[in-house]
């Protein structure tokens, strides 16, 4: 019912508080989600590039897209199977990057022996070798799920709680449900398999790897949830849990395949990842390469632009420099490129002074201008006129 999403039609039966509350929410998710699409519209805003409708139409699956206001069954049920396929997607992600982490183990082990001279490399190799056979040297490890391995998490239920209850499934499973809700959730379960992993892994032993215990407790609640776990919920209820103990198998004492005795990749894989890392390698370096003739080119400017300031404040210190002296020895001021300024002369001439002659000095007759300037009326009446001649007499 949950991984279908049925279990939504109880949202009925909550609060009025409760349900406020996830209509706020609601409307803050359909916020959220608009933001996103509008900065990844924006991001890929050029007429070369076809925008994926459809992957962002897949941002709204979580909710009813027809009703933004308001949280309601329907918004539960999607948010539900969202949320189940997400953790089914997360597991298998988790599954590959430790496959990519095995590789490249392998791969920096072989790189390193490279570097070794031959009796290096055989010491290096036998020693690879001895570690690998110590960590196989282990009890045997019980499948999780099982009687045995069952019975080992009830052993130690018993000792812890000093309790022996005949009905060892319903005690295991009380004593599991460390939350109290009636069911088994994952982390739950996982914790459920200490008891085994412990017997491979120890974190003080130099041949075993931590990231391969967490592996292996993945592997194992897979497992279970896979055999025990009949509606697929991901999660484990009394009843799913006691028809588990019921199934034939479940007395079965063959032993659990660990994580080293699995083949993770093939040859053929590794030989392609190490493909992968020489061309991820090829293209860091161009761009790193890239990067430092930006960063030359950055450098280079910037001492240019530090040069044509240091020339800018030396050329504004010497105008200053030339100001000052100037007003300090009483010169006039000087323009930009260093001319003289001087005070405009006054258009009108002095009072007094003739017209059209020089200045006259003490004791001088003025002095005319030559012929064919403009000649000066009389300053008075002549001295002297002649008279007219007379006609003779007939």
């Amino acid at each position: 019912e949950l991984q279908s999403g049925k279990l939504s039609k109880e949202l009925d039966f909550v609060s009025h508080h409760v349900r406020t509350k996830l209509d706020e929410l609601k409307r803050q998710e359909v916020s959220r989600l608009r933001m996103l699409i509008k900065a990844k519209m924006d991001a890929t805003m050029d007429e070369n590039v076809q925008i994926d409708h459809m992957s962002l139409l897949k941002q709204f699956e979580h909710l009813d897209p027809q009703n933004q206001h308001t949280f309601e069954a329907r918004d539960l049920e999607l948010l539900i199977q969202a949320a189940t396929k997400d953790l089914e997607n997360y597991d298998a992600a988790r599954h590959e990057e430790f496959k990519r982490y095995e590789m490249m183990k392998e791969h920096e082990r072989r790189e390193y022996l490279k570097t070794l001279d031959e009796e290096k490399r055989k010491e290096e190799e036998a020693h690879y070798e001895e570690l690998k056979k110590k960590h196989r040297e282990h009890p045997k490890v019980n499948v999780p799920g099982r009687r045995v391995s069952i019975q080992s998490v009830l052993a130690w239920a018993c000792t812890f709680t000093g309790n022996t209850d005949s009905r060892w499934p319903c005690f295991v499973f009380s004593t599991s449900d460390t939350n109290g809700d009636s069911v088994l959730d994952e982390q739950e379960l996982e914790a459920l398999f200490t008891k085994e992993l412990e017997k491979v892994y120890d974190p003080k032993n130099e041949e075993d790897d931590m990231v391969e215990m967490e592996e292996e407790r993945l592997r194992m609640r897979e497992h279970v949830m896979k055999n025990v776990d009949t509606n697929q919920d991901r999660l484990v209820t009394l009843e799913e849990f006691l028809k588990s103990t019921e199934k034939r198998e479940f007395t079965a004492t063959d032993g659990w395949e660990t994580v080293d005795e699995t083949q993770i990749y093939t040859e053929d894989e590794l030989r392609q990842f190490e493909r992968n890392l020489v061309a991820q390698e090829a293209e860091l370096n161009t761009r790193a390469e890239q990067l430092r003739r930006e960063h030359e080119e950055l450098q280079q400017r910037q001492l240019e632009l530090d040069a044509q300031k240091k020339e800018y404040q030396q050329a504004v210190q010497q105008m200053e420099q030339r100001k000052s002296q100037q007003q300090q020895e009483g010169q006039p001021p000087s323009g930009p490129n260093g001319e003289l300024k001087f005070q405009p002369e006054a258009a009108v001439a002095p009072t007094g002074a003739p017209a059209g002659n020089e200045a006259l000095v003490d004791g001088e007759a003025p002095v005319e201008k030559e012929a064919g300037g403009d000649h000066a009326p009389p300053a008075g009446p002549p001295d002297h006129i002649p008279e007219p001649a007379q006609e003779p007499a007939i």
